[in-house]
Order: C-alpha cells, then sequence, then structure tokens
C-alpha cells in the first residue's frame, strides 16, 4: 500500500481540509550501471579533494555557493534551515482562478490528495465547487525541504495537487527564430488550408492516455532480455540522421502534394474539380445503364 508522503490540510480562508500527500505518478524508466569496458568491472564514483587528491568523507562536506570564480560563501545547516518555509505540511491556496488561464507549459509533476479521517465532506465540498466553477486554487507546498507552487485541481473523484513551474523558469519563445505573420506573409493557399483542415479532421480521435504506451521501454527490455538469452552483443546498424524523412514539413516541400499524400494515407478523399467532374459523368453513365450496378460502379470510380 502506498505511503503518504506527508499528512497536512489544505488551508484556505478560515477552512482546513486533513489530506493526505500521495505520490502521483511512476517512474518507469530503466536505470543503467557503467562499467570499464576493459573488465566490466563497475565504476565508483568518489569525492575527491581537488587540492590533495584524497577522498572526502560525507562528515567533512558543507555546503557552499560560489559567488565568483574560485570564491565560495558556506552555508552552515542552520542558516538553510533558516530560509525554509514555516508551512511544511500545508497547502496554503492563496488565490482561485480560471484553470483556462494556465497554459499547459506551466504544469510540471502531479500529486493525489487522499481525504484525511473524517474529512470526506470539506474534501467532496471542495472538490465539487472548482469543478462547478471551473477555478483551481493556486497556492504554495513544502515536499520534503523545497517549497513548490502548485494548482489544486478536481479530477473525477479526486483533488489533485499539480506542481507548477515558476515564470521565470520559462524560456520566452521570442527568444528563438519563429516565422512571423500569417498565411499571406507565407503564401499559403485556401487550398492547402482546406486541405490542411481535412486531414486534422480524419485524424481527430478521443483522448485515450491508456492506449499510449512506452514502446521504447518494451523494446529495451525484449533487447536485454535477449541479449541475457544469448549472452552476446549484436551490433546493428546507424540510420543516417542527414537525410529528411519523405514527408518531413518544411518550408521548400510542396504541402498541398504532401497535404494530398496525407490524406489518401488516411482515407480521406480529396476534392478536385477535375476528378470530381469526371466522377459525376460516370455515376450518370452508369445510372443510365445499370442502375443495380450503381453502388459499385460509383466506389470502382472513386478507387480510379
Amino acid at each position: 500500500m502506498a505511503r503518504p508522503i506527508w499528512t497536512g490540510t489544505i488551508s484556505f480562508g478560515l477552512l482546513n481540509i486533513p489530506v493526505k500527500l500521495m505520490a502521483g505518478e511512476r517512474r518507469v524508466d530503466l536505470h543503467f550501471r557503467m562499467l570499464d569496458s576493459r573488465n566490466k568491472a563497475p565504476i565508483r564514483y568518489e569525492r575527491v579533494n581537488e587540492e590533495t587528491g584524497e577522498e572526502v568523507p560525507w562528515k567533512e562536506i558543507v555546503k557552499a555557493f560560489e559567488y565568483d570564480k574560485g570564491s565560495y560563501v558556506v552555508l552552515e545547516a542552520a542558516d538553510i534551515a533558516a530560509a525554509a518555509p514555516d508551512h511544511t505540511e500545508t497547502v496554503d491556496i492563496d488565490a482561485f482562478v480560471d484553470a483556462a488561464q494556465i497554459g499547459s507549459e506551466y504544469y510540471d509533476k502531479p500529486y493525489i490528495l487522499e481525504p484525511g479521517k473524517k474529512a470526506e465532506k470539506g474534501y467532496v465540498l471542495l472538490r465539487e465547487v472548482l469543478e462547478k466553477t471551473g477555478k483551481v486554487g493556486i497556492g504554495r507546498v513544502v515536499i520534503r525541504t523545497r517549497e513548490y507552487l502548485a494548482a489544486l485541481a478536481p479530477k473525477g473523484n479526486a483533488l489533485v495537487l499539480l506542481i507548477l513551474r515558476y515564470a521565470q523558469e520559462l524560456v520566452d519563445p521570442e527568444d528563438y527564430k519563429l516565422p512571423e505573420g500569417g498565411l499571406a506573409k507565407w503564401k499559403i493557399s485556401a487550398r492547402e488550408v482546406e486541405m490542411a483542415q481535412q486531414l486534422i479532421e480524419s485524424m481527430t480521435a478521443p483522448w485515450k492516455p491508456e492506449s499510449y504506451k512506452d514502446d521504447f521501454r518494451q523494446r529495451l527490455h525484449k533487447v536485454i532480455e535477449q541479449r541475457v538469452k544469448a549472452k552476446k552483443v549484436v551490433r546493428g546498424k546507424q540510420a543516417d540522421e542527414s537525410k529528411l524523412p519523405e514527408n518531413a514539413a518544411t518550408n521548400v516541400i510542396d504541402f498541398a502534394e504532401l497535404l494530398k499524400r496525407s490524406l489518401a494515407k488516411k482515407g480521406a478523399a480529396a476534392p478536385a474539380k477535375a476528378a470530381g467532374k469526371r466522377a459525376a459523368k460516370t455515376a450518370k453513365a452508369a445510372t443510365r445503364k445499370k442502375p443495380g450496378k450503381r453502388a459499385s460502379r460509383s466506389r470502382a470510380t472513386k478507387r480510379a
């Protein structure tokens, strides 16, 4: 059974709701050990004094901030403790904001809040009101020793605590070279826009996160299992990364042709005046000759 990271309260106004902070994600990364290629012995990392070359025991290590090249200020444990926030087991809500106002780039890591003993009524009240109003609570929370900005939001039967990035942690997109202007500046035709919309509509589906798996991790697991069974190394061919894929979207590619191929691959018919006229004539002729076979000949015409 999962254990809470801490047990505390949600606090806003004069209300306090006892909760348990539970993990909201599961790490499934594969961890590797570094070995010496000559004898396959594990590599050990040591804490070495740069001046003496001797290993330093943990008890002799202190934390310091390098405020200038080669100049440090040493911080004692008491200094760090003094800077730590007091509300270590409280989700302090400062304000409620519209959930739609928070950009996806601000969200970082999820936690789940489980109601404490006899706290279900307040938990449900807050959850349902947030759901009804479309609001999320914005506040600060301390997890272990660090204070985070967080959003408290409803999700099904749960209240989730979503760790947020601070604004200064985000890079302004304008810092990069991005194409300015709209369709006219980049000479994108109405035809290309229409086909792009058709392609998007043909690929539209409900969001089902459970249908997406970490295929790389699964494949890597199989490779590891095969290596263990075969007890040998198999070297594969390296892909030539200098070549663009066939359907790479760049400024020099014929977007109309690219979109047309994409639509054809998805089974979405790309409308064309000439093709439409030919289809209409063929269907009309088929109707006059053999009405019973109209549907099949129409389908054959579309395939042609």
